[in-house]
């Protein structure tokens, strides 16, 4: 059983590899590899109905925190956002003339784990 699980490939592994000049980044592949002819103007038309490369971090933050930024929580219209502050001094004046804490709380220790505990 040992000798049969070890012929099994890990999941998601690649089960084909190329070596030598059919190497991914042999120098040699482009002169035996076939390419697609590509046109001038083609290339700018195949990438304008791809997906863009990155996701926006509105929509990040929906994926993750269920925090949508797109719409309006009370009639579900569009947000547009004006600006996003980023220097870390406007951000304290914001919140300490806001009344709220600047400075993220202590973190406290962690609890000694004993050895008793944890079997």
């Amino acid at each position: 059983m040992q000798r049969l699980a070890a012929l099994v490939p890990r999941p998601r592994l690649h089960l084909i590899r190329f070596h030598g000049v059919l190497a991914p980044n042999a120098g040699l592949r482009a002169a035996i590899v076939p390419g697609t002819p590509q046109k001038p103007g083609d290339d700018a038309a195949r990438h304008a109905h791809e997906a863009p490369a990155r996701i926006g971090w509105a929509r990040l933050l929906k994926r993750v925190f269920d925090i949508d930024l797109e719409h309006y929580p009370q009639c579900g219209g569009d947000l547009k956002i004006i600006a996003a502050i980023e220097e870390p001094a406007v951000i304290v004046r914001i919140l300490t003339h806001l009344g709220l804490p600047a400075r993220a709380p202590p973190r406290s220790p962690a609890r000694p784990l004993s050895l008793f505990q944890a079997a």
